[in-house]
Parts: structure tokens; C-alpha cells; sequence
């Protein structure tokens, strides 16, 4: 695998990841309109499936400020690992 499909696939599964949370949010979502349409919106029911929505969207936006952001540094020795500028030495 190069490196650029690497970098590739690392952004793909993090695409992947958001998505699945997303569709987690909206599944949540349906999920509590009907348990306090069936319960009502008082229900004990109705306040647990509220609260999951919440911790969901909680999850989600831990998880953007958690991205880390590469410098061109970083990007540069991605690509070209074996730089003298990339190279690590134990001193």
C-alpha cells in the first residue's frame, strides 16, 4: 500500500465513522418520537430516549474537537517518510 492510499483509506474509515454515528443520531432520533408518541411525553421512557439522543450528539462532537489537524510537516513526510527532514534520531 502507498502512502497516499493509505492516507486515503484512514480518511475513508474516518468518513465511515461520522457517517455511522450520524445514522445513529437520526435511528435515536425515530426512536424517541415513537417511544413518547406511545408512551407520552412525560413518560420516564420517553426522558431515557431523549437522554440517548443527547449523549450521541455528545459523542459526536467529542469527536471533532478530538480530530487532530496535520501540519505540512506531517503531510510532507507521509508521502516522502525516508526525508532527512522525517527521519527520527534517539539522541
Amino acid at each position: 500500500m502507498t502512502t497516499c492510499n493509505g492516507v486515503n483509506a484512514a480518511n475513508n474509515s474516518e468518513k465511515k465513522q461520522e457517517k455511522t454515528i450520524e445514522q445513529a443520531i437520526l435511528d435515536a432520533i425515530a426512536e424517541a418520537r415513537e417511544v413518547c408518541d406511545q408512551n407520552g411525553i412525560n413518560s420516564p421512557n420517553c426522558a431515557v430516549a431523549w437522554d440517548i439522543v443527547e449523549e450521541l450528539q455528545a459523542e459526536k462532537a467529542h469527536q471533532q474537537q478530538a480530530k487532530h489537524r496535520q501540519t505540512s510537516l506531517e503531510s510532507y513526510c507521509e508521502m516522502y517518510p525516508d526525508a532527512l527532514e522525517c527521519l527520527m534520531y534517539d539522541l
